[in-house]
């Protein structure tokens, strides 16, 4: 089904789905309103049984919660695992019976005789032609609200494991949560698309332009709750991942607030445990309709505190708490490729949240979004980029990349990826004991494909002497242009033994990866390793040429030492059985380099005899 297709179906639903609203009254009169929480006492488990009544409240529009109709089912004992026990009901009532179960319903908090039963949080499949939702207990989910409060500092995050998220399958038959939507303001479906291909196990829909902030942009949490639009039970509430220039926002309902703690969804988001995502109130523009996926169009508005927790049975957060974000800023500048003249600088400035999960995926995709939408962007634009990574206590990382389309890879996307990998090297670190304080990145666009790649290398001498000066020779191909050639002198060092010499004539990448090869398998570096080997890597505009020397050569803590002494080789060796080190029988030696003014790719070997 075509995106046209689906949101004209869509709107068609929604217009039957308003005058079905208009005309069709409740047979019951429900209470209006929610109980406050505090007021509200508990609905015992042991209590329920099929054919009890209750009610449950969400917003489908505004900001103000609407009674539903609800009756129990039954009760699943262990099924989402031992002692997680879900409750099976059905919704009634107008709107549910139109709409069935909507992403962004779950949390949506369920009263029996004025006591709270629990949060409606799971459905049947995605085609259930009954609104079937399952409820959890909310007993389940005060154990998130009584969870000793742990801050998620960059100590936390090192002990993730990054558990698999509950998220939908594809069994029809099978219970699974409600979808939380995922709303990207200012984000292309382009970008979209890459998120959903790094964070496929998320559990969040994706949203693209249905939705926003129309809030405060300053972030500062405001306590003093208007009166007219309180935080209560059945109210939409947002857990923000990017805000700013860009914005991501996931959003559910409110099952449970008191004058400081809140809980939400009935089921986790991302299952990360501690974490820390700004909490804002959500107003509901509307609530879509679709036999495929119905969900509500959402604005999220003021911060009032901070989500601390991502459980199995809920999100828990705080109110009037303020969660640590990274400042982000992205300036793209230079020619505009389509008209070749002077372009106009964009600058764009947002902050993510701090998780080693989310938080490199989410600039790569900003980055990325960053690019596409420059009037600077086509399909022959390359790129110039020079970035910093500020992290607490240890030496700036520093970004520094020529990326050149390919027929395989655009330029931008190339360019988010490459941030992208620099930050999952820095949070994937298992013993980042430190926060990153702010990321930094200009990017240049320069016009056409500025590329090149090695052709043929040859040397002015094959057979020589050990403190010789050679020239190496390297006809290089740009892009749809003539040929280059190069000489380069290089010196031969005056220890050289007599035999067989190799010369690696190359681009940085392989550079990189015959001096920094690490064995698979190896432990993690630490965070100050991880920072030098990104600082260590090669520019990627320049020719470089690396003597492999009959010499052994280590890699280790993410450092190359090479030309090792046989005798330290050997002290060396019982690393390798600890999977600490990686051991090779040459040492490469980085002799000469040269910039081409281009993206250059390629390498070719050359032997030369040493007499």
């Amino acid at each position: 089904m075509s995106v046209e297709i689906f949101f004209a179906v869509s709107i068609a639903f929604s217009s039957a789905f308003s005058m079905c609203a208009q005309n069709t009254a409740p047979a019951n009169q429900l209470p209006a309103t929610p109980p406050p929480s505090l007021a509200a006492g508990v609905f015992p488990l042991d209590q329920v049984h099929r054919g009890l009544h209750g009610i449950a409240y969400t917003v489908f529009e505004g900001t103000k919660p609407e009674a539903m109709d609800v009756e129990i089912l039954g009760v699943l004992r262990n099924a989402l695992g031992p002692g997680q026990d879900l409750i099976l009901s059905r919704l009634g009532g107008a709107k549910p019976e139109y709409t069935g179960v909507v992403a962004g319903m779950s949390g949506s908090p369920v009263y029996i005789d004025g006591k709270l039963l629990g949060a409606l949080s799971y459905r049947i499949g995605q085609f259930s032609k009954e609104p079937i939702a399952g409820i959890t207990p909310i007993q389940q989910m005060f154990q998130v609200r009584d969870q000793p409060a742990v801050p998620a500092t960059a100590e936390t995050f090192s002990r993730q494991t990054a558990p698999q998220a509950a998220t939908p399958t594809a069994d029809a038959a099978t219970m699974e949560p409600i979808e939380t939507p995922l709303v990207f303001s200012g984000f292309s479906p382009e970008a979209i698309k890459l998120w959903q291909d790094h964070l496929t196990s998320s559990g969040m829909t994706a949203v693209a332009g249905l939705g926003g902030s129309s809030g405060e942009a300053s972030g500062t949490s405001n306590t003093n709750q208007p009166e007219s639009n309180p935080l209560v039970p059945g109210s939409a509430v947002s857990a923000v991942l990017v805000r700013g220039d860009l914005d991501i926002s996931a959003t559910c309902t409110v099952t449970y607030v008191d004058t400081k703690q809140v809980l939400a969804c009935g089921h986790p988001i991302t299952q990360f445990g501690p974490v820390a995502m700004p909490m804002t109130k959500a107003e509901v523009l509307a609530t879509l309709p679709s036999p495929l996926n119905a969900f509500k169009i959402i604005n999220t508005t003021d911060t009032i505190g901070s989500f601390t927790q991502d459980r199995q049975s809920a999100i828990g957060g705080l109110l009037g708490t303020t969660a640590r974000m990274v400042p982000v800023s992205v300036v793209v500048s230079g020619l505009n490729a389509s008209a070749g003249n002077e372009g106009h600088t964009r600058k764009l400035h947002f902050e993510v949240i701090d998780n080693p999960q989310i938080t490199p995926v989410a600039v790569m995709v900003s980055i990325y979004q960053s690019l596409l939408a420059s009037n600077n962007y086509a399909a022959e634009t390359s790129y110039r980029m020079k970035g910093t990574i500020d992290v607490d206590g240890f030496p700036p990382v520093h970004l520094d990349s020529l990326l050149a389309p390919s027929d395989q890879l655009p330029a931008s996307l190339a360019t988010a990826l490459s941030v992208g990998e620099h930050f999952s090297q820095l949070y994937g670190n298992a013993a980042r004991l430190t926060n990153v304080r702010s990321v930094s990145i200009d990017i240049e666009a320069i016009s056409g494909r500025q590329s090149l790649q090695i052709e043929s290398v040859r040397s002015s001498a094959n057979l020589v002497h050990a403190g010789d000066t050679i020239t190496i020779e390297a006809t290089l191909r740009p892009y749809h242009g003539e040929t280059k050639n190069l000489r380069v002198p290089v010196k031969l060092p005056a220890t050289l033994p007599a035999g067989p010499l190799r010369v690696v004539v190359s681009d940085a990448g392989t550079l990189d990866r015959i001096t920094l090869a690490a064995r698979p398998g190896a432990p993690p570096l630490n965070i100050a390793d991880s920072i030098a080997q990104i600082n260590s890597l090669h520019p990627n505009d320049r020719l470089y040429v690396t003597l492999l020397e009959p010499s052994p050569q280590a890699v280790l803590d993410g450092r190359t030492l090479a030309a090792l002494p046989i005798s330290m080789a050997n002290v060396f060796e019982p690393l390798r059985g600890n999977q600490e080190m990686s051991l090779s029988g040459e040492s490469a030696i980085p002799v000469a380099s040269v910039g081409v003014d281009g993206m250059l790719t390629g390498q070719q070997v050359i032997s030369l005899q040493i007499e």
